[in-house]
């Protein structure tokens, strides 16, 4: 049985032609439409979902895959094992077409409720970054695989990055309470990976997020030495009723 890090590396191919999908759809400025929980899908959504999931069939048919936009297996029970995947994380920011790319393709693997591997895709920014528990995290700069090292923490300077569109006074209240003195702001699951490569230091969100936001991210922080906890500070878990995601502190340092 390959590791879990081969099967993220043999699977990057079909993850960058579901980015191409989207980029593709992304230049002509696509149309949208409204889902009953009030977030935006479009095309490029529901294309990149398909090519993931035909991917993930071929290669891992053994495993379940919970998904966005296949609104059916939100209802499934999680297994052991399975799949989370975000075709299109940050719709918000893919639809705002201002040139940030702040946009991902996410694919999250849960085992026993860990995050255990994931791999990512800013295909605007052609950024790509994957990991896998005791393994190590990594970016794909120029086909060579370099190591993500996460900030040592110190008592000043401390770094935070925050959404884009989803910014709070409850993130504001912790951000000041824990003597950050810069955010940077970010959507999608990028934000994980800021943390991951030594960008940042924490990530607060107190917002509403479901785990296919959050599972590819939280495994490449995790396996770069970073960890993400609930807001009581207890290490954060995958297979919630609903597969709803309470508030969480993201580290870049356990």
């Amino acid at each position: 049985m390959i590791s879990a890090l081969t099967f993220a590396k043999s699977i990057i191919p079909d993850v960058k032609l579901a980015g191409e999908a989207i980029m593709e759809i992304y230049n002509q400025q696509s149309k949208f439409q409204i889902k009953e929980d009030g977030s935006p899908v479009t095309m490029a959504d529901l294309e990149a979902e398909r090519i993931l999931l035909s991917a993930l069939k071929r290669s891992r048919g053994d495993i379940t895959v919970i998904s966005e936009e296949n609104a059916e297996s939100h209802f499934l029970e999680p297994p052991e094992t399975f799949f989370l995947v975000d075709p299109l994380d940050g719709t918000k920011e893919f639809l705002k077409a201002d040139g940030s790319g702040s946009f991902t393709v996410n694919i999250g693997l849960i085992r026993h409720g860990y995050p255990e591997m994931g791999v990512i895709l800013a295909p605007a920014l052609n950024r790509l970054f994957i990991g896998a528990r005791d393994e190590g995290a990594f970016e794909l700069i120029n086909n060579s695989f370099q190591p993500l090292v996460p900030r040592k923490l110190t008592a000043e300077g401390r770094i935070a990055v925050a959404s884009s569109s989803h910014r709070d006074t409850k993130t504001d209240n912790w951000l000041s309470s824990n003597d950050v003195t810069r955010t940077i702001r970010a959507g999608s699951s990028l934000k994980f990976c800021f943390l991951a490569s030594g960008k940042a230091d924490f990530y607060p969100r107190f917002g509403p997020t479901m785990e296919w936001d959050t599972a590819a991210g939280d495994a490449i922080l995790r396996a770069a030495g970073g960890m993400t906890y609930s807001i009581d500070n207890i290490v954060f878990e995958y297979g919630k009723k609903d597969y709803k995601n309470p508030g969480f502190i993201a580290k870049a340092q356990r």
